[in-house]
């Protein structure tokens, strides 16, 4: 019966012990409440009918062993090991490094683009339960906002907390990619990836976009860029003496280095136009990195004490209603 369960408070069983003393106290009592008279012969009594109480005479306790005996089964958890399913396990670990600089405040992406990026990126994150993700911000230099972590919660809230202007203006895509990789080099995670969000050139920093792909590839590490912005000009706000105004501005993005990134590290790179062709890259991005990665199967323990727990209150009813019933008069 208990071939197929594991049992989680194994030490409960002890109290199976207590049947013993309650088994021997019944044979006692019986035999104490047996009452005698002496006869010539037994010939006639042998004749006599039985009725139906005399045979389930001993079924109250009967029924009461077997109460106690369900509810300690239930008490000690049993579990059962033959439940399989097919849980999807990604396995990845992923660093977002998004570009903060000024130019990310430019309204061609609703509200703009930086918080259209944070708001999608906040959205990517929410769904990707099995993954550790952290996040690297850069501009005119690079730093790590939050390490790899499987904490969505801190995680979100620092995405939220994110403004231009939080270091010093620029674009550094090089050292943000390299300390994206920096954070996922030692990694012992089935796959390892680097999400890069900027709407610009590289223009400063001392590492190279390309050295810092180059590296990534040393590390085994892929790179999907995405270039943010629409193409040609993009209104952008200005203060003036009149407050702020918006003005076109010429939208610059290096997508041939972005492109050489993604193509060094085996990733891909995306144009994003706008807030619908954001939402998309990142559900692309989703798709391909779940298609890359072997579903695993593990088991899942189910609790099973219901069943006794339940057959124990019933036995121990049943015990209740025969006492006060069929067997009222029966000491």
């Amino acid at each position: 019966m208990f071939g197929d369960y594991i049992f989680k408070n194994p030490d409960y069983f002890y109290l199976l012990l207590a049947l013993i003393p309650a088994l021997v106290w019944y044979i006692f009592r019986q035999k104490k409440n047996t009452a005698s008279i002496q006869l010539s012969t037994t010939a006639a009594l042998q004749k006599a009918p039985r009725t139906l109480r005399h045979y389930l005479r001993h079924l109250v306790f009967v029924s009461q062993m077997l109460a106690w005996a369900m509810i300690v089964v239930a008490l000690a958890r049993p579990q059962s090991s033959s439940n399989w399913e097919n849980v999807t396990t990604e396995g990845i670990d992923i660093m977002i490094a998004l570009d903060i600089s000024s130019s990310m405040l430019a309204r061609d992406f609703t509200p703009d683009r930086l918080e259209a990026a944070k708001k999608v990126a906040m959205e990517f994150i929410s769904g990707r339960e099995h993954d550790r993700m952290g996040l690297v911000v850069f501009s005119g230099e690079a730093f790590t906002q939050c390490p790899l972590t499987t904490d969505r919660a801190v995680l979100l809230n620092l995405f939220r907390d994110l403004r231009s202007g939080m270091i010093e203006d620029g674009t550094a895509i090089g050292n943000g990619l390299a300390t994206a990789v920096a954070r996922l080099k030692d990694s012992k995670a089935i796959s390892r990836v680097v999400i890069l969000l900027t709407d610009g050139e590289n223009n400063r920093g001392e590492i190279a976009p390309v050295t810092a792909a180059e590296i990534a590839k040393t590390f085994g590490i892929r790179v999907y860029t995405v270039g943010v912005g629409t193409v040609g000009t993009a209104p952008y706000p200005v203060q003036t003496p009149f407050g702020t105004q918006l003005q076109q501005v010429e939208v610059k993005i290096d997508e041939e280095t972005l492109r050489k990134i993604a193509q060094l590290t085996d990733g891909q790179y995306f144009r994003a136009t706008g807030n619908t062709r954001l939402e998309e890259i990142y559900r692309e991005i989703d798709k391909l990195e779940k298609s890359k990665i072997e579903v695993k199967e593990y088991s899942r323990k189910s609790e099973e004490f219901f069943p006794f727990a339940l057959a124990g209150t019933i036995f121990l009813a049943a015990g209740l209603l025969l006492k006060t019933t069929l067997f009222r008069n029966i000491p």
